[in-house]
């Protein structure tokens, strides 16, 4: 499915269980303006030395700024276990990844979830 495509769907769970819609952006926010937002989640982003570096400043920002909660979610690749970031974070739960993605993943097996303190 594209990334429209689980959108819409997430859209219409969420009014079936009369919730209220919040924005899903699939553009680089980076160089936006930031707005302020209560939360923000990210899932396996820490790929890229300089896209994380990019990122780290950026949720820095969104937390000195607005107090912005951010949880990060990733799968302890190499490129963000090694991160700086690692000094602010507090893990909140661990989960076991499923047997097809763990065998597409080169042997990662579990997906943490991280709160940032800057």
């Amino acid at each position: 499915q594209s990334s429209a495509a689980k959108n819409i769907i997430n859209l219409i769970l969420m009014l079936l269980n009369q919730l209220n819609p919040f924005p899903i952006l699939i553009k680089n926010i980076l160089d936006l303006e930031q707005d302020k937002w209560d939360l923000v989640v990210l899932g396996d982003m820490f790929y890229d030395e300089d896209l994380a570096d990019s990122l780290l400043q950026w949720l820095k920002n969104c937390f000195e700024t607005h107090r912005t909660q951010v949880l990060i979610g990733d799968p302890g690749r190499p490129q963000f276990s090694g991160h700086s970031i690692q000094h602010q974070l507090h893990k909140v739960a661990e989960y076991s990844l499923p047997e097809p993605t763990r065998q597409d993943n080169n042997g990662l097996t579990t997906s943490t979830v991280w709160q940032f303190q800057p």
